[in-house]
């Protein structure tokens, strides 16, 4: 059973409760009546005629009217609750018994939220609805007994506002509905997006994550404007219905006054219209036009769900993951082609020129300097940064792109850690959750096991402000080892482990299985163990091995000097 269903069964059901409604409605609308019908009569039977006391008794019993309709609207209030509670405890009913049906996630939302959202909204149409009915009922009641003529000038403009406004209910509910899923969309996204902007940015997709925002945005403009013009044929509406009577009255008032229609009458018909009919047609309006379309919202919602797409086995939908590209033998892992990259549009460049080809499967080191270049470039290779010239490709793949950010990951010096599992932590990278054994074996080989066991295993808890520098680069070691991305990039991502832990993790990775190796060394043990050494320098830039280097370069000459004592604790 829909929501909708519901509540109206639970309205039928509730009849005694309409009929009182009904009675206090009719009290509380009488005094639209008689306040337009008393002034009519206190001018014409009273001042007008020089009868003084006349017309002030007539304007006292207009003060009882007002008196006894504000003590008919305390007591519909009453009544309205008594109509709405029902309705709500049926839907918290619904939605508990879909919860411990169907395990539904989002039940907790559906009760703390949109339950009440339902509640309060169908009390709101219920009291804007039963004041128009019965006030425009009082009003009209009264314009035919002072004058019947003075209903072929407010009743047709009336109608014609109404029929406007029932026209637009259907096309503005949709554009409502349509504004409040794109605002839903755009806060959802938002709520995944700013959480994670590290790993975005790691990652290398601001891009993607920039493009796909952007649609969002303009998805919920265009629902926006759509909404505001179909709300300017409400306010039309309004005008229509209950502005233009005003002015009718107004300019045929020679021609009433000509055929009957008395002075006090007159003026009683613009108190009906101004006083009675126009403020409940525009809580009318107002109420259905804004209300009425978040109630038909919130009831679809409370519907049972009829989703039956692709499902993790965890219950979670199916997400897209971009399949990584083929690429033919030979391709390089990593090539830069003359890159020129400087931090701002004056600013000398940091790399300038730079051609560099990696091939698959090789495992490269990059020293130089402090400041020459070396964590530019690893940014540039992630897609962090963008060249100013050249070209940066991962696996033929331009840099940045999707296609190339499935290609490479990146571990900074910063190790990112949520809170959660050790297993989420470490299968953030993944499409499904990573086998256990698969999980241990990773954890093996790049040295987190003893941080393993003592967390508890897989499923043990992880404090992020507990962990030390060291043990959260150990996890993000062993999550970028489980990647499926095939370039690994460590831009000093071991500077907080010992010398025997960092060997560890790098022989791991240079042993991963179709894996390219990329380090940012900070020691000379990093650059021996590499096939490959890239010495930044500048124009003096070269690339060999290490006894090459040893033999060529006078740069790598003195950093190897530096480095001749390799200290027992890491270079911070």
């Amino acid at each position: 059973m829909t929501g909708r269903a519901r509540v109206l069964g639970t309205v039928r059901t509730r009849w005694r409760v309409l009929v009182r409604l009904g009675l206090w409605s009719v009290l509380e609308a009488g005094q639209a009546f008689v306040v337009g019908y008393a002034l009519a009569r206190a001018l014409d039977a009273g001042f007008l005629a020089g009868n003084t006391p006349a017309g002030l008794l007539w304007l006292g019993a207009a003060g009882l009217a007002v008196g006894a309709g504000a003590y008919g609207t305390g007591r519909v209030y009453g009544v309205v609750a008594a109509l709405v509670e029902p309705v709500r405890d049926r839907l918290v009913e619904a939605v508990v018994g879909r919860g411990v049906r169907e395990a539904d996630a989002g039940s907790l939302s559906g009760l703390t939220q949109q339950v009440e959202i339902a509640r309060d909204t169908f009390a709101g149409l219920v009291l804007v609805s039963r004041s128009f009915l019965f006030t425009a009922a009082g009003a009209l009641i009264g314009l035919c007994s002072l004058a019947p003529l003075l209903l072929t000038v407010v009743v047709p403009p009336l109608l014609a506002g109404m029929c406007l406004f029932a026209a637009t209910l259907r096309p503005l509910a949709r554009r409502q509905e349509a504004y409040l899923a794109a605002d839903e969309a755009l806060a959802e996204g938002l709520g995944a997006v700013c959480p994670g902007l590290r790993d975005v940015t790691a990652a290398g997709a601001e891009a993607q994550v920039a493009a796909l925002t952007a649609r969002s945005v303009d998805a919920e403009l265009r629902a926006a404007r759509a909404l505001a013009r179909w709300s300017l044929a409400r306010v039309a509406a309004l005008a229509v219905g209950g502005e233009l009577p005003v002015v009718l009255l107004l300019v045929t008032a020679p021609w009433l006054l000509g055929h009957g229609v008395t002075p006090g009458a007159l003026v009683g018909a613009l108190a009906y219209v101004t006083q009675s009919l126009l403020p409940a047609l525009q809580n009318l309006v107002h109420g259905l036009g804004t209300s009425g379309s978040r109630l038909t919202v919130v009831l679809r919602r409370l519907a049972p769900p009829t989703d039956s797409g692709t499902r993790r086995p965890d219950g979670r939908p199916e997400s897209h993951q971009v399949p990584a590209p083929q690429h033919p033998p030979g391709t390089p892992a990593l090539a830069l082609t003359s890159v020129t990259f400087a931090y701002g549009p004056a600013s000398t460049p940091v790399l300038d020129g730079l051609d560099l080809s990696v091939p698959a499967g090789a495992h490269l080191a990059v020293v130089g300097p402090s400041g020459i270049g070396k964590s530019t470039l690893a940014g540039l290779a992630a897609g962090l940064l963008e060249a100013r010239e050249g070209a940066v490709r991962v696996y033929g793949q331009d840099v940045p792109g999707p296609e190339a950010a499935a290609l490479r990951v990146l571990i900074p010096q910063e190790a990112y850690v949520h809170g959660g599992t050790l297993a989420e932590n470490l299968g953030l990278f993944r499409k499904d959750p990573v086998p256990e054994a698969e999980l241990l074996a990773a954890a093996e080989a790049v040295g987190l096991a003893p941080l393993l066991r003592a967390l508890g295993g897989p499923g043990g808890r992880v404090d992020p402000v507990a962990l030390s520098a060291g043990e959260r680069q150990l996890i993000a070691l062993a999550r970028a080892y489980l990647s499926p991305a095939p370039l690994a990039l460590l831009d000093e991502a071991t500077c907080h482990l010992d010398p025997q832990a960092e060997a560890r993790a790098e022989r791991a990775f240079a042993a991963r299985p179709g894996g390219t190796l990329v380090v940012v060394a900070h020691r000379i043990s990093s650059a021996r163990r590499a096939g490959r050494v890239l010495v930044l320098d500048g124009p003096r830039t070269a690339c060999g091995t290490h006894d090459e280097l040893l033999r060529t370069s006078a740069r790598y000459q003195e950093l190897v000097g530096g480095w001749t004592t390799e200290p027992t604790a890491p270079v911070r």
